[in-house]
């Protein structure tokens, strides 16, 4: 059976400030999307057969013990209008270490149904322009941080229409490049 699972940065830290925001948002616009997502930064979203999962894991396991733990900077907020997405960005600096990541991740998976290329994370999806523009009056200064130290696999569940974390993957500081046999799907 196939299901939808994503690859994410993921960090306990900021999953109750960033629902402290979401829940501001909430009670001036009321429900809109990822208002109950928990904070993370995407790197893809793919749809595989559950019999592929544990091919997927071995992978993920192995590029990520080539990655050296950082800090992860989100210092200012910003909206792609054209999406209608809120978002706490990242510094110039932590963008500089988080896109390898992100770039490595997607040539891993040949087929994927989404991926980001700029490090984000998203207080709210699919806003329309006068709620975009209440969200950046509501917000203004931000700074938040954590130890960027794994990458996570979250698996979608339909009934809820959310990700759960099912896996994580610790970065190893192994620089040694890994033998790359293709892609997976």
């Amino acid at each position: 059976m196939k299901k939808t699972y994503s690859v994410v940065f993921y960090s306990k830290a900021l999953v109750e400030p960033v629902k402290e925001l979401k829940d501001r948002l909430r009670i001036k616009i009321k429900w809109y999307n990822s208002c109950n997502s928990e904070a993370h930064i995407t790197i893809c979203e793919f749809e595989i057969d559950e019999s592929q999962l544990d091919a997927i894991k071995q992978k993920l396991s192995q590029i990520s013990d080539t990655f050296t733990p950082f800090q992860v900077v989100l210092n200012h907020f910003d909206s792609f209008p054209n999406a209608g997405a809120f978002f706490i960005g990242v510094t110039e600096e932590s963008k500089k270490n988080l896109v390898p990541i992100m770039k490595k991740t997607h040539e891993t998976f040949k087929s994927l149904k989404h991926k980001s290329d700029i490090p984000h994370l998203s207080i709210g999806r699919r806003l329309t322009p006068e709620n975009l523009k209440i969200a950046s009056e509501i917000f203004t200064t931000i700074d938040l941080q954590f130890e960027c130290n794994e990458i996570v696999l979250r698996e979608f569940d339909p009934k809820v229409k959310q990700f759960f974390v099912i896996d994580s993957f610790p970065f190893g500081s192994n620089p040694e490049p890994e033998l790359v046999q293709g892609s997976l799907f």
